[in-house]
């Protein structure tokens, strides 16, 4: 019989449905262990972690258990160092201003002292001798532009003044007995450029170790018997390791004619720590290899007479739970473990702990992930696009669970069968821009982003030209005159993800720091890309910024960005303040009142101009926060306005 029949039959074939009822306070409650840090006895580990909300010390056994809250600021602790005496030192500022005090613990919660006291001063923490009676650090006390080199002696309290000099200076690597520093020193016509000096705390002499020319970086210093072990990129693309000796170790010349270099490990991909207890027998390292991680391991043998030292050259890696990225590594005083925080895009961040004697890899801390299972994660896949210039660009993709719906239509006539095949509604866009710019965006854990992947967004988060890791030549690309090349390479993503099927008219673009002057550089020179803007406390004027921010970074920033004396022009001329009027794009802006590095001022001028020009803005100040929004009450309140946000303008 022939009839007409219409038969509509819907199917989907869908992925785990996005989101899964979880909720923001949720993904902004998952927790992180990090910088861990062994009792003498290597008995106990102290830790920092955000239970509270803000980063505290913990203490746990280093065979597992129950761990213990140690501290409980309403502000965020920096660092924490388990001392040869058994107490714990640890760094602590207020109100994100960054002005690092130093404080000194016992493990059971008695005698804190205070070790300085101005918060005017900044104190940037270096070492420690072995036994734990000396601390060696940087502050900018005598003047506010600059830092010099600082010994104390906890016991009494009292600093010695070791190394004076109008710079950047960090200490690097102190010897066991407190008899001689390193100092990196930054440099001050080039950017990413420092040299190394070996100084000797009790003439106050200083040796230059490392005298070269054009941009170099030399890092991660420690000391051995005959020399230094440290990471360099001299007349070479990477970071590798390498070892100086003196030639001749009987006495102490550290003269040119009595060093010399050897690289250790040539890996093409940057070396970018090294972890050595005093009198080594073996050391750490950390390989960046496109983003992930690798440990590896070798032996430090000592002998003859003079004293000779030698890094070996067999290598064993110590395995990781999955691909990831790992923080800081310490090893047990006796040098039979090795403690170090990982993380992966579907791990939040915790302490592993490596036994180098039974090759065994234990986790220590099981940080809460408020309820919502790992398998609900999202790990991106690297992808590659070609910039305006024809170069190679990398990025992490994170497609959102359920994003590839495809629903299928089958009508059936009398006369014939149709299928038509046609795929949902595309997933709006994040494009997530990294601050610095020298930092790399790495595929660790970040319950932001598993929170907009949750939301049904994608996130691609590239790592523009002046991104590290990916060789020296390539983080100079943006220098100075390039600046706005690297805001080329945005609108390149922007490209990619049309051309590879996102909707262009749901695509935003989001960034702190750096990273917030690209989104708003991007919302000035490439307007009509953008359906949303999200700038956490970024740099709208170059000339206003560089006048404002603290003196020494102001010194330091210069040498990447252009100097206000002779570059003031092109400054002017790249600010997304002088090219507001090109903004089409609705802006949510964020700024902390404390922040010392872009000074609150910055996103005023970008909130009134949009304004004062009829353009769509939110702005939320905290005055609790600097650079950056930290503490979980702020984050709670903030980051579903921002959600809501990006929805009302992409969906």
């Amino acid at each position: 019989m022939r009839s007409l029949r219409l038969l509509a039959l819907f199917f989907a074939i869908v992925l785990p449905a996005a989101g899964q009822g979880f909720t923001i306070q949720q993904y902004l409650s998952i927790r992180s262990a990090t910088a861990p840090s062994f009792s003498p006895d290597g008995k106990r580990i102290a830790y920092l972690t955000n239970v509270t909300g803000t980063q505290q010390i913990w203490l746990i056994d280093a065979a597992g258990g129950t761990p213990k809250q140690l501290t409980n600021f309403y502000d965020n602790v920096g660092f924490v160092r388990w001392l040869g005496d058994g107490g714990i030192l640890f760094g602590k500022a207020k109100g994100g201003d960054e002005n690092t005090q130093f404080f000194v613990i016992r493990p059971d919660g008695t005698e804190q002292r205070q070790l300085t006291n101005d918060p005017t001063v900044r104190h940037n923490f270096g070492a420690t001798t072995g036994d734990g009676k000396l601390i060696a650090y940087s502050s900018n006390k005598r003047d506010r532009n600059y830092f010099d080199v600082y010994l104390m002696d906890l016991a009494t309290g009292k600093e010695d003044l070791v190394y004076q000099q109008n710079g950047s200076n960090g200490v690097v690597a102190i010897n066991d007995n407190g008899t001689k520093i390193v100092v990196s020193r930054g440099g001050e016509e080039l950017s990413l450029d420092n040299d190394l000096y070996l100084v000797d705390t009790k003439t106050k002499q200083a040796t230059h170790l490392t005298p070269h020319t054009g941009a170099s970086e030399f890092e991660n210093a420690a000391f051995v018997a005959d020399g230094l072990v440290f990471t360099h990129n001299d007349g070479r693309e990477f970071f590798s390791l390498a070892q100086m000796r003196q030639k001749n170790a009987a006495g102490d010349d550290w003269s040119a004619a009595n060093r010399e270099v050897r690289v250790l490990d040539d890996t093409n991909w940057d070396v970018e720590d090294i972890e050595m207890p005093e009198y080594a027998g073996v050391m750490a390292y950390a390989i960046n290899r496109e983003g992930f991680n690798e440990i590896r391991l070798r032996k430090v043998e000592t002998g003859g007479k003079p004293l000779i030292t030698t890094v070996a050259s067999k290598v064993e890696k110590v395995p990781l739970p999955e691909q990831g990225v790992v923080g800081v590594m310490r090893f047990s005083k006796d040098q039979s473990k090795l403690a170090f925080s990982f993380s992966s895009s579907t791990r939040n961040t915790d302490i592993w702990v490596y036994d180098l004697q039974s090759k065994k890899l234990d986790q220590l801390t099981n940080s809460d992930r408020a309820n919502i299972p790992r398998e609900s994660f999202v790990a991106p896949e690297l992808i590659k696009f070609k910039s305006f210039d024809g170069r190679e660009i990398s990025a992490w993709y994170y497609r959102p669970k359920g994003s590839d719906v495809i629903k299928a239509s089958v009508t059936e006539r009398t006369d014939s069968t149709r299928v038509t095949m046609e795929r949902a509604p595309r997933a709006p866009v994040i494009v997530s821009v990294h601050g610095g710019p020298e930092g790399q965006e790495r595929p660790g854990f970040s319950g932001l982003y598993q929170y907009y992947l949750s939301r049904g967004y994608a996130i691609l988060a590239p790592n523009v030209r002046g991104s590290t890791g990916y060789g020296k030549t390539y983080t100079h690309l943006d220098d100075v005159r390039n600046r706005e090349d690297s805001v080329k390479d945005l609108d390149a993503a922007a490209e990619w993800l049309k051309r590879n099927g996102s909707d262009p008219r749901k695509v935003a673009i989001m960034g702190g720091s750096y990273g917030g002057y690209m989104t708003l550089a991007a919302i000035t020179l490439f307007p009509d890309r953008w359906a949303a803007a999200v700038d956490t406390v970024g740099i709208a004027n170059w000339e206003s910024f560089l006048k404002n921010t603290s003196g020494y970074r102001r010194r330091q920033r210069e040498v990447e960005y252009g100097r206000l004396d002779r570059d003031l022009d092109f400054l002017r001329s790249i600010s997304p303040l002088a090219k507001v009027d090109r903004i089409k794009a609705p802006l949510f802006v964020i700024q902390g009142k404390n922040d010392p590095r872009v000074p609150y001022t910055e996103a005023e001028q970008i909130v009134k101009a949009v304004k004062d020009k009829g353009g769509v803005v939110q702005y939320k100040l905290y005055d609790d926060e600097g650079h950056g929004i930290s503490k979980l009450k702020n984050r709670l309140e903030l980051y579903p306005l921002v959600a809501d946000f990006l929805d009302k303008y992409l969906k």
